[in-house]
């Protein structure tokens, strides 16, 4: 049960970087080591100030004093409620005109303040309170308690992020999530029911209670959770513009989408998955109007080779790609910082050095994400422009720029071979801890010479 819900238990190897060793095999809450990487920054801020918000069962305590709170009135303006000119606002934004920095509340007036990529204050901009996400609907507030992360916060989830990442890219290989049967839900009346208890206590927190993506801990989450009244979806394997399948829900439902808070739900029992797609159909009525369309036939994948890949790089020029993307695919193309969603919120391109794509990190996937478009986003369909085997080109291409990269540095996470290969032989010793990554003082241990050493064994793995 742990395993399937936390992942492999750890390796000796993996705590050949700590000092000193703090070796463990029962693991009371989540393990840490498996965490890193596994939510955005955004799903973690929401956490430390209420964990049961996106987690209805922790018994973590919040930690809202890693916070600064500013409570402030809203002004009424001809444009809508406004932020007043406050004072205090200078410590946290440059106040600057002409560049508006966006802040969604949530219904109760709690505003979440993301911190800048570098974690240091203030933000180049003015603060504006949004209330897009609320449609022809705002709530009635009066006044906003923002909530800034301190330094200390901004801190521990880069900590947080670091851990288990020298393992690898172990969660895209992690079995229990891959194993995604085809499903084809018939709604009934008792399935629905058991379906809103699963949403109630699972999903309400961040999609809210009528499914429009308002749930309280929506104020933290960058992308915003998806609004499940307008029926469209980013992942599925129908055609552009179609409703998913039962199973394209179920897929998501229990993969998570990477670097997003929306985690994977693999651990619930099946039938507890199966409710909750039936009831995300209530939400919206293209699913009393429409029927998905047949799922596009993918093929195998071709395979990969030195000239496959060497026309992906070519294309991804020709077709563009570079100009979202950016030319070495870290999200960072000229058109990124201003691209919005459908609703007008605004969207990163996916940074393809990060190891982990929303959609899955196959060649398939990407292909299906070539080929199908991503709805409600400027990611459009290629299925028409590009041939087959272009897209399959590019596919590995962006494969081939998805190495596994520290969130802190951006720099590949490498253990030396020489090191790698002696960690992985259980009969290797070292005399002291923080030797233990230098080849040229690892030896076989004997236990003549060392009585009962202490063995590192199955270590660092790709």
């Amino acid at each position: 049960g742990e395993d399937q819900r936390w992942g492999p238990v750890s390796e000796a190897g993996e705590y050949a970087f700590d000092l000193p060793h703090l070796l463990s095999t029962r693991r009371i809450g989540p393990d840490l080591a498996r965490v890193g990487l596994k939510y955005g920054d955004d799903w973690h801020y929401a956490h430390h100030w209420d964990p049961r918000v996106v987690v209805p069962d922790s018994v973590m305590p919040s930690f809202k004093w890693l916070y600064t709170q500013v409570r402030l009135p809203l002004v009424k303006t001809d444009a809508g409620p406004a932020l007043p000119p406050a004072q205090v606002l200078r410590v946290f934004f440059t106040m600057k005109g002409g560049k508006l920095i966006p802040l969604y509340p949530n219904g109760a007036g709690l505003t979440f303040v993301s911190p800048p990529p570098d974690g240091r204050w203030p933000i180049d901009g003015t603060p504006t309170i949004d209330f897009k996400g609320f449609g022809s609907e705002p709530p009635a507030l009066t006044a906003v308690t923002l909530v800034i992360p301190t330094r200390d916060l901004i801190g521990l989830v880069a900590y947080i992020q670091k851990l288990g990442t020298d393992r690898g890219a172990w969660r895209e290989v992690f079995e229990p999530q891959l194993n995604v049967p085809a499903v084809n839900t018939v709604p009934t009346p008792d399935l629905a029911e058991r379906g809103r208890a699963v949403y109630g206590a699972r999903c309400v927190g961040c999609h809210g209670p009528k499914g429009d993506g308002n749930g309280p801990a929506a104020t933290f989450l960058f992308p915003r959770p998806r609004d499940f009244t307008l029926g469209v979806f980013k992942f599925r394997t129908t055609p552009s513009g179609s409703l998913p399948t039962d199973s394209d829900l179920f897929r998501t439902v229990t993969r998570g989408v990477r670097w997003t808070a929306m985690p994977t739900w693999h651990e619930l029992p099946a039938d507890e998955r199966f409710a909750a797609v039936t009831y995300i159909k209530t939400f919206s009525s293209r699913w009393k109007d429409e029927k998905p369309e047949p799922p596009a036939a993918i093929g195998d994948p071709p395979k990969a080779t030195s000239a496959l890949m060497e026309r992906g790089k070519s294309l991804y020029q020709s077709a563009k790609c570079f100009q979202c993307h950016g030319q070495e695919g870290k999200g960072d193309g000229e058109s990124a910082s201003d691209l919005s969603d459908d609703l007008k919120f605004p969207i990163r391109p996916t940074d393809f050095t990060r190891g982990q794509l929303k959609g899955g990190s196959t060649a398939r996937d990407v292909y299906r994400a070539m080929t199908l478009g991503l709805d409600g986003t400027p990611m459009p369909s290629f299925g028409d422009a590009l041939s087959d085997e272009e897209r399959w080109a590019i596919a590995y291409y962006i494969l081939s720029l998805s190495a596994w990269r520290d969130p802190r540095t951006g720099r590949p996470l490498t253990v030396p071979a020489g090191a790698r290969a002696a960690l992985d032989r259980p009969e290797t010793a070292a005399d002291r801890p923080e030797s233990a990554l230098d080849p040229a003082r690892l030896e076989p241990a004997t236990a003549q010479k060392t009585g009962k050493p202490r063995v590192l064994h199955r270590g660092i793995r790709e």
